[in-house]
C-alpha cells in the first residue's frame, strides 16, 4: 500500500514542497496529492502590480507538475480531522474526504482587518488575487485628483503605495503607518524611502494608527479624518483559520507549533510550512510571514519527510535572513541587508539596480515553483516504512 502524502495549498511553500517530495521519493512507494482552489499559481508578492493593471505570466499547475507524479486536486479545503487523518474538501463534484498518512499544511495567510470598524465593508486588500483584481477595477474608475490611502507601513504597504503612485501620478496617494515611515530600516534605507516617497508625491501619515474606515475616509487614533476615495488595507496578515479548529497545537493566532523539521509537536504525521507554521529562527525569534521565510521551511519539511520514510539523514539547516527586498514601483528599489535574525545593518542597495535585484528575486521564486523538481538529485530513495512521523526513522534501502 502506497504512503499517501497530501499537501494543502499550492502557494510558494506548498508547490515547492510537493515538487521536492516528488523528486525525493519513488512513485511506486508514495502518492502525492496537491490540493488547491485555483488552477494556476499566484505570485502573491506581485499582487500590487496586478492591482495597478499589470498582467502576469500564467503558470497553470497542469503544466508545472506534468510528468512529476504529483496529482493536482482542484478543491477548497473546508476542514482537517487530524485524529482520523482525513481532509474535508469541496470540488466540482461536491463534498468529499481525502485520507492521508502524512499531511503537509501550507494554507498560508490572508489579510487581517485587525477588528477595525468599517475595514471589511469599505477597504480593499491585495493579499489575494481576487482582492487585487477588485482593487484594480476600482482604481481604473478613479478620476484624476481622487485620493487613495494605503493603511500599513510594512513591506506590503510601502510597495502598494509606491506602485499605485507611479502607475497613477494623477491620484493623491498617501500611506498611514502606525509607527514611523520605514522605521525598521537602517538610516540609509529610511532616507532613500523618504526620497522616493517625495519624488512620487506620496503623503506619509506617521504614528497614525487607523481606528476606523468609511467609504470616503479613514480616521486615526488622534481623531484626524483623512480623505480616501479608496482605502487599501495592508496592516498585517492572519493565518488561515482551519488549523485552529483542529486538535493540533497552535499559537494564539492559529499558527501550528512545529519543531526544527517543520513537524507538528502534537501530531507527528502533520507538517506545517510557510505562514501557517510557528517557526523559530535565529535568536529564538519567530520567522515573519513572508516568501523569504516560507520557501526554506518547504525545503526543510520535504527533506525531513523523505528522510523519515527512507531512513535517510534528517536535515539540519538553520533558516536565516540575508536581506529585505522592496520594490518601489518599477524603476526604484531598496535592498536592506539584515542580520540572520532580520535586524537591519547599515548596508543597502538602492535605485535602479535594486529594482533589478528585486525583479530577479521575484522571477527566481516563481521559477522555483514552476520547476519544482529541477536542480535536485535524480536518484530517488525507496520507502521502507509507512509513516513519516517524527522520532520514527526507518532503515534505508538501496
Amino acid at each position: 500500500m502506497k504512503h499517501r502524502i497530501v499537501v494543502l495549498g499550492a502557494g510558494y511553500t506548498g508547490a515547492v514542497a510537493a515538487g521536492r517530495l516528488a523528486k525525493r521519493l519513488h512513485r511506486e512507494d508514495v502518492t502525492i496529492t496537491l490540493v488547491n482552489a485555483e488552477p494556476d499559481f499566484v505570485e502573491r508578492v506581485r499582487m500590487h502590480q496586478v492591482a495597478t493593471g499589470q498582467d502576469l505570466k500564467p503558470r497553470p499547475f497542469s503544466e508545472m507538475f506534468a510528468g512529476t507524479g504529483v496529482e493536482v486536486r482542484l478543491a477548497q479545503v473546508t476542514g482537517v480531522d487530524v485524529d482520523r487523518r482525513t481532509v474535508a474538501v469541496i470540488d466540482a463534484n461536491g463534498a468529499g474526504r481525502l485520507p492521508y498518512d502524512t499531511l503537509v499544511y501550507a494554507l498560508g495567510s490572508r489579510w487581517n482587518a485587525q477588528g477595525v470598524p468599517g475595514t471589511a465593508e469599505h477597504a480593499y486588500e491585495i493579499a489575494s488575487r481576487p482582492g487585487a483584481l477588485r482593487l484594480r477595477e476600482r482604481l481604473a474608475r478613479l478620476d484624476a485628483g481622487q485620493s487613495v490611502v494605503v493603511v500599513g507601513g510594512g513591506l506590503t504597504g510601502v510597495e502598494a503605495a509606491t506602485e499605485i503612485a507611479e502607475a497613477r501620478p494623477d491620484l493623491d496617494v498617501a500611506l498611514a503607518a502606525r509607527d514611523g515611515l520605514g522605521d525598521w530600516l537602517s538610516p540609509k534605507g529610511r532616507a532613500h524611502l523618504r526620497k522616493v516617497f517625495g519624488k512620487l508625491g506620496i503623503t506619509a501619515y506617521e504614528h497614525a494608527a487607523v481606528t476606523g474606515v468609511e467609504a470616503d475616509r479613514v480616521t486615526t487614533a488622534d481623531g484626524k479624518a483623512v480623505p480616501a476615495a479608496v482605502t487599501v488595507w495592508t496592516a498585517g496578515f492572519a493565518v488561515h483559520p482551519i488549523a485552529k479548529a483542529t486538535a493540533l497545537e497552535v499559537t494564539g493566532n492559529g499558527q501550528i507549533v512545529v519543531d526544527a523539521t517543520m513537524c507538528s509537536v502534537s501530531h507527528p504525521d502533520v507538517y506545517a510550512i510557510g505562514d501557517a507554521a510557528m517557526v523559530m529562527g535565529p535568536g529564538d525569534k519567530p520567522l515573519r510571514m513572508s516568501c523569504a521565510s516560507g520557501t526554506p521551511t518547504a525545503w526543510q519539511a520535504a527533506d525531513a519527510i523523505a528522510a523519515r520514510l527512507t531512513g535517510g539523514k534528517l536535515p539540519n539547516v538553520s533558516i536565516r535572513y540575508f536581506n529585505q527586498c522592496i520594490s518601489l514601483g518599477r524603476k526604484e528599489g531598496l535592498i536592506q541587508y539584515v542580520t540572520a535574525d532580520d535586524r537591519a545593518v547599515q548596508a543597502v542597495l538602492t535605485g535602479r539596480l535594486a529594482a533589478v535585484y528585486k525583479e530577479v528575486i521575484c522571477k527566481s521564486a516563481a521559477w522555483g515553483v514552476a520547476n519544482p523538481t529541477l536542480g535536485l538529485p535524480t536518484r530517488r530513495r525507496r520507502v521502507t516504512g509507512q509513516r513519516a512521523a517524527a522520532g520514527s526513522p526507518v532503515k534505508a534501502s538501496a
